[in-house]
């Protein structure tokens, strides 16, 4: 303990000491073994912040027990697509998505039986240059890479999760994931707060406009694609979004340190994502999202360039249960360290967002009820709870809820 002391102390500064009895992030051991960060913004989370990236370059032999999820929930407890070899996610090629009616009715039918199936694909030939998601990806490892002082500079606070941090949820005790991420709101400019944008690498802020801005459109594309399968005019979606001025979007950037016993957490818990679409762009060189499908985790195969769509429980709700926000999660690895990056597409925050009228009628009765909540509210769940599978927005079905 005395020369993982000695190792951390020479590698940050701004780190306080803590005693056992002050301090939840001890070893298994229970001896005082780990520094705290100290920032402006620890009195807002229950317990004090440990970058996991600290604990995974300190050396540590174990995994702490804050960590260690329960049997159940790790990834040796459950069936994964090891078994399942040909189980894989869809996989969509937009280049085909063309003016040619044979060629875009192919196109709206695969993306509208992932979405039912599913509730996930990959989207490759998407219009996104591969230049731009180069430098977005090398942009965000420097930022990783800078001085732990330098990021902390940017430590988040569960009032708007905006920055970088370590932690979902505000419980204390709470069992944690390994990892580290760095939220960002992107649109619209209002909810943008520049002073949580990193200034170093230099270019980062650059890229990440345009990325953001790349991105936003082939959001809008798909939005259309869904509306149209659904049977709604193309527009449904973006419009129940807010429209142009009112449609959010925000990205977090996760970040995956090596871990020392990977067979007993997770990198992200098993979660369905609250808002409306996520564009996540996956790790090319280290495999670790898992989808669920029925009870089988299926590892998502990463392909160069492409990105993985999921449906999130806004557009459950708005296509009344025809299109699946589904449960997936994040593996951590002892190899190598991982990242992603997820661009989220949301509704504004005060629109109450319920079932599509067309979609509700006497053949197919309304799945989720009244009043509508809007997704400010509903997001204040994953904000508080943290990752908890889909318990939220099982929550708000009319056929659980009465059962």
């Amino acid at each position: 303990m005395l020369l993982m002391h000695a190792i951390i102390s020479q590698t940050i500064s701004l780190y306080i000491y803590a005693p056992t009895n002050s301090c939840p992030y001890t070893t298994r051991s229970k001896k005082p073994s780990l520094f705290i960060m100290a920032t402006i913004n620890d009195h807002c989370w229950p317990e004090p912040i440990v970058p996991v990236q600290i604990l995974s370059n300190s050396g540590v032999p174990t995994v702490p027990q804050q960590y260690i999820k329960p049997p159940s929930e790790r990834p040796c407890g459950s069936i994964t697509s090891m078994n399942f070899p040909d189980l894989s996610i869809p996989i969509i090629d937009l280049a085909c998505f063309s003016d040619i009616p044979e060629h875009r009715k192919a196109v709206l039918e695969a993306i509208g039986e992932a979405c039912k199936n599913w509730g996930f694909f990959q989207v490759v030939n998407h219009g996104v240059g591969i230049d731009l998601v180069k430098r977005m990806r090398e942009a965000w490892r420097e930022f990783f890479d800078l001085p732990m002082e330098e990021k902390k500079l940017y430590a988040n606070s569960p009032v708007t999760y905006e920055g970088y941090g370590s932690r979902l949820g505000v419980e204390k005790g709470a069992t944690l994931d390994w990892s580290d991420y760095y939220f960002l709101n992107l649109m619209p400019n209002d909810m943008k707060n520049l002073e949580k944008w990193p200034e170093m690498p230099r270019h980062l802020r650059e890229v990440t406009e345009k990325y953001a801005s790349e991105l936003m459109n082939l959001s809008e594309v798909l939005l259309k694609a869904m509306s149209s399968t659904l049977g709604l005019d193309e527009d449904y979606l973006h419009m129940a979004f807010g429209g142009s001025k009112g449609i959010s979007a925000s990205m977090r950037v996760n970040y995956y340190p090596k871990c020392p016993e990977p067979e007993l957490t997770l990198g992200l818990s098993s979660h369905s994502d609250p808002g409306g679409i996520t564009l996540l762009l996956v790790d090319e060189n280290v495999k670790g999202t898992q989808v669920r499908k029925e009870n089988t985790w299926v590892t998502v195969q990463p392909i160069p360039g492409a990105f993985v769509v999921n449906v999130g429980d806004q557009i459950q709700i708005l296509s009344n249960g025809a299109y699946k926000s589904v449960e997936h999660r994040a593996l951590a690895s002892s190899g190598d360290d991982r990242l992603t990056i997820a661009f989220f597409c949301n509704p504004c925050g005060d629109l109450p967002i319920a079932p599509a009228a067309q979609l509700v009628g006497p053949e197919s009765p309304a799945v989720y009820g009244q009043p509508a909540i809007t997704f400010n509210e509903y997001r204040k769940y994953v904000r508080t709870k943290g990752a908890r599978g889909r318990a939220q927005v099982e929550s708000l079905s009319l056929s659980l809820s009465s059962s």
